[in-house]
């Protein structure tokens, strides 16, 4: 089981951050976060759905902290002055990652996260495309349970599987979704 950091961007869209959370659960990776990266999370959610109160971003936040077993990284601050990436804003996403003895740093913004500048730390950083396409290979049974019961607890909207498939392509997995509809049948 990789420990992975989840990076604030894959973890604004609501369907994409469940499922990330799920395979932590599930035990499929060791998910791990800071409150810097969740408080950009929230932050981003806030703006981009200003209808969502504060009480309930809140509470979502304290549920993933809940649900995932030592998800939060700590005392990282010490790694940062050591640090250098292209978006000096990113540099605590890889103190955490030193702090917290993470493999794989999950972003969509894999050019932020140069693979020269994370060898030394043994650290990659890797799009959840293929963190899933992954995940497929090692536990293919276990993945698409993980989204039928995803699929399966989406009440407002509901949410046939097909649907959550589509939906998870758009928030940028197309490639793992693509397999598993191939997996699947086509759907």
């Amino acid at each position: 089981m990789s420990v992975v950091l989840y990076d604030a961007c894959v973890l604004w869209s609501a369907p994409l951050r469940d499922l990330l959370i799920r395979l932590g659960i599930a035990g499929l990776v060791q998910a791990k976060w800071t409150d810097q990266i969740l408080d950009e999370v929230f932050r981003t959610v806030q703006g981009k759905r200003p209808h969502l109160s504060a009480d309930a971003l809140l509470r979502t936040r304290m549920m993933m902290n809940r649900a995932v077993r030592d998800c939060l990284i700590v005392d990282y601050q010490s790694h940062l002055s050591s640090l250098n990436l292209p978006d000096p804003e990113d540099r605590h996403v890889l103190a955490a990652a030193i702090q917290g003895g993470v493999q794989v740093i999950v972003t969509f913004n894999l050019k932020d996260f140069p693979p020269e500048r994370l060898a030394s730390y043994q650290i990659e950083a890797m799009h959840p495309d293929v963190l899933l396409l992954e995940l497929l290979e090692q536990a293919e049974g276990r993945v698409l349970r993980i989204l039928q019961e995803q699929a399966a607890a989406l009440k407002n909207p509901p949410m046939t599987l097909e649907d959550l498939v589509g939906t998870l392509q758009v928030c940028g997995l197309p490639r793992s979704m693509a397999r598993v509809e191939s997996l699947l049948g086509g759907m």
